[in-house]
């Protein structure tokens, strides 16, 4: 996917307040044993599976390049503005398929339902037909629209922003059509799960 995976689904970089000061622990205690968990390193693989505790949606960002569709599998979707209306995703600098995404005119941004983990897993492989038995609908202006999914939306990339090993994409809203109804796909701990309402 594009961050979490361009082609690992696997949440992007986290941002966020700092975390609350916590008290010093008591003489003769590490801040391990204080706490009853082990501080782990900050490398890739921890990062990549602390962040997988955080449950995302996954979006399939699409577009017509030379007649064809293009797309990736994107859970670094964030809404970030009512007014004007706009939302972000990170990408990573090692994806092949966001060169030619970024050169289209609107991208469509198609909100994936509880039932197309597959076809997330196939816009996140590097091989492959990645719209292989998938039914999609292209607007006049080139974006790509994923049938069944729960939400469509198209968007102008209006700015990209550094962001380490990942670029911050800000897009401005065009248009957006709910499909009330369809559960959405969740992903977290690198896996798909479904959303089960609290009685």
């Amino acid at each position: 996917m594009a961050t979490p995976a361009h082609h690992h689904p696997t949440p992007p970089t986290a941002s966020g307040p700092p975390p609350t000061a916590a008290p010093a622990p008591a003489s003769g205690t590490s801040p391990a044993s204080a706490s009853g968990t082990a501080s782990t390193e900050l490398n890739a693989g921890a990062l990549r599976q602390a962040f997988g505790a955080y449950p995302t949606g996954v979006v399939a960002m699409s577009a017509l390049r030379d007649g064809e569709p293009v797309g990736l599998a994107v859970s670094s979707f964030v809404s970030i503005s009512l007014e004007p209306p706009m939302v972000s995703i990170s990408v990573a600098r090692t994806s092949t398929t966001w060169p030619r995404l970024a050169q289209a005119p609107v991208l469509g941004l198609s909100v994936l339902s509880h039932d197309q983990g597959a076809l997330c897993r196939r816009l996140a492989s590097r091989a492959g037909d990645r719209f292989d038995g998938t039914a999609w609908q292209a607007t006049p202006d080139g974006a790509v629209l994923v049938h069944d999914a729960a939400l469509w939306l198209t968007a102008r990339v209006s700015a990209v922003y550094d962001g380490g090993d990942h670029e911050i994409v800000l897009m401005r809203l065009l248009t957006a059509e709910l499909f009330p109804g369809v559960e959405p796909l969740v992903f977290h701990t690198s896996q798909f799960r479904e959303l089960t309402p609290h009685g």
